[in-house]
Parts: C-alpha cells; sequence; structure tokens
C-alpha cells in the first residue's frame, strides 16, 4: 500500500475513533460540570502541546521532513502549550482565565488547520515516513485536539446561550 494511502487512513480512522471516544466519553462528563471546570481540564490537557517541539528534532524526525511543514507545526504547537498553561495559571482570575482560554483556543484550532493545510500543501502524506516517531502526533494527538478545541468552542456557546435563555 502507498505510504500516502496509509497516512490518509491512519489520519481518517484517528479522527473517527476520537470523535466517537469524545461523543461517548468525555462530552457527556465535560456538559455535566461547571464551564471553567470544564475548560480547565480541555487547557491541561493542551499543555502538553510542547511536545510539538520534536517536529524541529533531527534524530526524532528525518532530514527531509519540509521544513515548511516542522517549523510551523512546531512553533503552532509551543504557542498554544503556553497559553494553555497560563490559562491554568489564572484559573482564580476568572476575567483573565476566560480571555486565555478563547485564546489559546483560536491559536491552537487555527495552529492545527494551517498545519493541515501545510502538510497537504507539501505533500506530507507522500514522504510521511520522514515523521519518524513524530508519526504519532497527526495519528493519534492532533485528532483528539482538534475534538478538544471542538468541544471547548461548543462549551463557550453553550455558557453564553444560558443568561439568555435564563432570562426568556
Amino acid at each position: 500500500m502507498a505510504p500516502q494511502a496509509i497516512f490518509l487512513i491512519d489520519m481518517s480512522l484517528g479522527y473517527l475513533a476520537w470523535a466517537l471516544c469524545i461523543a461517548v466519553y468525555v462530552w457527556p462528563w465535560l456538559k455535566a460540570m461547571d464551564g471553567a471546570a470544564a475548560q480547565r481540564i480541555i487547557a491541561t490537557f493542551h499543555s502538553f502541546r510542547f511536545f510539538g517541539l520534536v517536529f524541529l528534532l533531527p534524530g526524532f524526525v528525518g532530514q527531509h521532513l519540509p521544513q515548511g511543514f516542522a517549523a510551523p507545526a512546531a512553533y503552532g504547537d509551543i504557542a498554544t502549550g503556553l497559553l494553555a498553561i497560563l490559562t491554568l495559571l489564572t484559573f482564580r482570575i476568572r476575567p483573565l482565565f476566560w480571555l486565555l482560554v478563547v485564546a489559546f483556543n483560536i491559536v491552537g484550532l487555527g495552529d492545527l488547520i494551517i498545519d493541515t493545510a501545510n502538510a497537504s500543501r507539501l505533500g506530507l502524506p507522500n514522504v510521511a515516513g520522514e515523521l519518524g516517531a513524530a508519526y504519532a502526533i497527526p495519528m493519534l494527538y492532533v485528532p483528539a485536539l482538534f475534538w478538544t478545541h471542538i468541544v471547548a468552542f461548543v462549551l463557550m456557546l453553550r455558557s453564553l446561550r444560558k443568561p439568555a435563555t435564563a432570562a426568556a
């Protein structure tokens, strides 16, 4: 089977498996709790995005991993991870906490979308072997990150609607 076919099958199944997992186990749990507590859990998960710097680590990834993919992916992840850590540190300062919740989710989801577009544009599926051990990141970790950003935005929208619903 061609490397690009394996890449696309793995990635598609990663998104599907995480969608099912989050729909069955994570979503019911998060939507039942206080909004700030749920966002805190999501921020904790995203605080580990510093791991994306491995895209820049020679030996962990192949020498021919497209720099047009590697550098933006690595720096977008570290930016999101640092914003998520700041979010966690400001949990007791709610206005700042909520500002950072919005910021890390916008930056993080934007990073994932840009990385996916860059991967496609640069033909990353054709050189998937250059990801080396980092192959697990787009297959397992990125789909979970994507869906938790979606959950975070849905939870924020739900909290915005609650006061309007209560007033009506």
